[in-house]
């Protein structure tokens, strides 16, 4: 297919996208389909930044633009990239650029790496010999293959009978076309048993499954089987932060969390997600969201009232 061609079939598929994306997207918020792996967002203003821990998906902004910050970096992504994100991480993320006549919309397409894996092992991807540590998150620019792939999937949701047989082989198709990408060996090491990358995400697996408890470097330097000094340098290349933060962080949005869903109180929340000191909480607290808890919780509540208005 000859340049010209590529860009229309390219701008064909990218103005295609939102089109589909917005007959399954009646209003603003997170939207599940039929294809359970797949989800849908709109907004259409834009907003403040929104926390979570985010896990591994392919996200494709259709329409809009948005800003993901993890740790100190800022990542921006409109209707020319994507992004991937191949490990649990806390992030923040912002529309930028959204209005009620053009609505930010997102599609989101979660994967379990193991998936991944599966298809390196299928495959004839050139193997490497360098096990670097790789940031667990980047922005990559679309293509035409992505593309096409994507606008099928989401086709596939006017056709409810065809998704159990088919959705599965476009998915593939989908994250073949991103390790085929420019930055598609950072989710390789991730998913490659004994790689660096693929220590330490077993490292995070554990920081998530006991991130109320104390955080033991010893015992998480003999599960990735690295030296302490070496489980730091490793961890910060992939997560942007060391383990100590990491681990902060996802307290920090689990008591968020558990504070807008239940009448508790703050220093009952700092003490279930590990805090032992109800002052440093609500000072770490306030620093990562800018209040603190009881004040913040009032100014989300608040927010989500004039939302539901």
């Amino acid at each position: 297919m000859e340049a010209t061609n590529i860009e229309d079939f390219t701008m064909k598929k990218q103005t295609e996208l939102p089109i589909l994306i917005e007959k399954f997207t009646s209003h603003d918020g997170v939207h599940a389909t039929d294809i359970p792996s797949l989800h849908f967002v709109r907004s259409s203003t834009t907003t403040v930044p929104i926390y979570q821990v985010h896990e591994p998906a392919l996200c494709i902004v259709a329409q809009g633009k948005k800003v993901v910050i993890l740790a100190e970096e800022s990542y921006y992504y409109g209707t020319s990239d994507y992004l991937v994100v191949s490990v649990d991480l806390p992030i923040s993320g912002q529309v930028i650029q959204a209005s009620a006549e053009a609505p930010y919309l997102c599609f989101r397409l979660n994967f379990d790496p193991y998936q991944v894996l599966d298809l390196i092992k299928e495959s004839t991807f050139p193997t490497t010999s360098i096990p670097d540590s790789r940031r667990g998150l980047y922005v990559s620019q679309t293509n035409s293959l992505l593309l096409d792939a994507v606008v099928r999937l989401v086709r596939l949701l006017e056709r409810p009978q065809d998704i159990p047989v088919l959705a599965p082989l476009v998915i593939r198709e989908i994250l073949y076309r991103i390790l085929q990408g420019k930055q598609g060996e950072s989710l390789k090491q991730l998913v490659m048993t004994g790689s660096h990358s693929n220590r330490i995400a077993e490292v995070i697996k554990r920081i998530k499954q006991d991130y109320d408890k104390p955080l033991r470097i010893d015992e998480l330097s003999q599960l990735a089987n690295m030296s302490p000094s070496s489980l730091h340098r490793h961890f910060k290349e992939v997560t942007a932060m060391s383990p100590m933060q990491y681990q902060k962080q996802l307290r920090l949005q689990e008591a968020r969390r558990l504070l807008l869903s239940e009448s508790a109180d703050a220093a009952d929340v700092g003490f279930q997600v590990g805090y032992e000191s109800p002052s440093q909480f609500s000072r770490e607290y306030a620093r990562l969201f800018g209040l603190p808890p009881i004040r913040d919780i009032k100014r989300l509540r608040v927010d989500q009232d004039h939302l539901q208005s």
